[in-house]
């Protein structure tokens, strides 16, 4: 692997760093305009790709930013998901860096020049993710983490990795965000979809996102990827992301549900369907699905609760 090297603390004539941003809005209301006021002055580009969004999102950004020739945006017709809207935004960027942002994200400046510095600073680096954290400052579950095989995700399932503490290597937990922050930039087997910095010259040894993924799991799908071709997947805990997770999804729980198993589906059938025996993937298979029809079950007694103490006033 070869890469171009550039010093982040160069930046262009205007002053601002030589990333392209790619965001895919659906239905993420003022959030996204919020997203791009915080990293409009740093970057050269904005992708939006929005995916038939039905609310105002769109209305209010062109409003807010009316004229401002950084901001592209790509209007589709029906709603495409995620990876494609990702392979959209990437064709129409032209930067040597890539940052994949999720509209209910806000990233400063300085968490960005902090990232790109990490990317720059190794060549053989390929993708960075920051610290992701709550609006209440906590930390989010995936932007560290280790893959979840079939393994892993059963001793997360049956409650095993409790027993971590004690025998890390045989009941891993691939959440690592429980875990104290490290002093420095370190090494991850995956980072988030919602915040991710890629070299442009990964990309193209790597290939683009796989738009067999509708909506989750895709972001794991690339790491796996990333890091089979050789590359580096660096989490910067001192590039502080706060990411208002599920905004855009939360109106349609049981939609976001169905796409999210399917991906954990496809995702093990790709990468340990030569590995585990038939039988053990069917388990994991059933699993998965297992847990799906649990979580619509949550759902369907959350709303009917609801509905109940809305018509009886309670």
């Amino acid at each position: 692997m070869t890469a171009q090297h550039t010093n982040p603390a160069n930046l262009d004539n205007s002053g601002r760093l030589p990333v392209s941003v790619v965001i895919v809005n659906y239905n993420a209301g003022t959030l996204l305009t919020e997203c791009i006021a915080t990293i409009l002055k740093a970057v050269d580009s904005i992708v939006i790709v929005d995916n038939a969004s039905t609310d105002s999102s769109l209305s209010t950004l062109v409003t807010r930013f009316r004229n401002e020739p950084r901001l592209n945006i790509i209007r589709n017709n029906t709603n495409l998901g995620f990876s494609a809207g990702c392979n959209i935004g990437l064709d129409a960027s032209d930067e040597p860096y890539v940052l994949f942002l999720n509209p209910d994200c806000k990233l400063e400046q300085r968490s960005l020049i902090r990232m790109l510095r990490v990317l720059e600073s190794d060549p053989e680096t390929g993708m960075v993710g920051g610290y992701l954290v709550n609006p209440d400052g906590t930390e989010q579950g995936g932007g560290r983490r280790k893959i979840p095989t079939p393994w892993r995700a059963f001793v997360r399932a049956s409650g095993l990795y409790h027993l971590s503490t004690r025998w890390p290597r045989l009941f891993p937990d691939f959440h690592l965000y429980k875990q104290p922050l490290p002093d420095g930039p370190v090494a991850v087997e995956a980072i988030s979809g919602a915040a991710m910095l890629v070299r442009r010259h990964a990309i193209q040894s790597v290939g683009k996102w796989d738009e067999r993924y509708f909506l989750h799991c895709e972001d794991l799908d690339w790491c796996m990827r990333f890091r089979q071709r050789g590359w580096k997947i660096m989490f910067v805990p001192d590039a502080k992301i706060v990411h208002y997770q599920g905004t855009c999804s939360q109106s349609r729980p049981f939609f976001v549900a169905w796409h999210k198993h399917k991906g954990m589906v496809y995702f093990y059938k790709k990468f340990f369907g030569q590995q585990y025996p038939g039988i053990l993937m069917g388990l994991v298979a059933a699993g998965v699905w297992l847990r799906f029809s649990l979580t619509v079950l949550y759902y369907t007694i959350y709303n009917s609760a609801k509905f109940f103490r809305s018509k009886h006033g309670s």
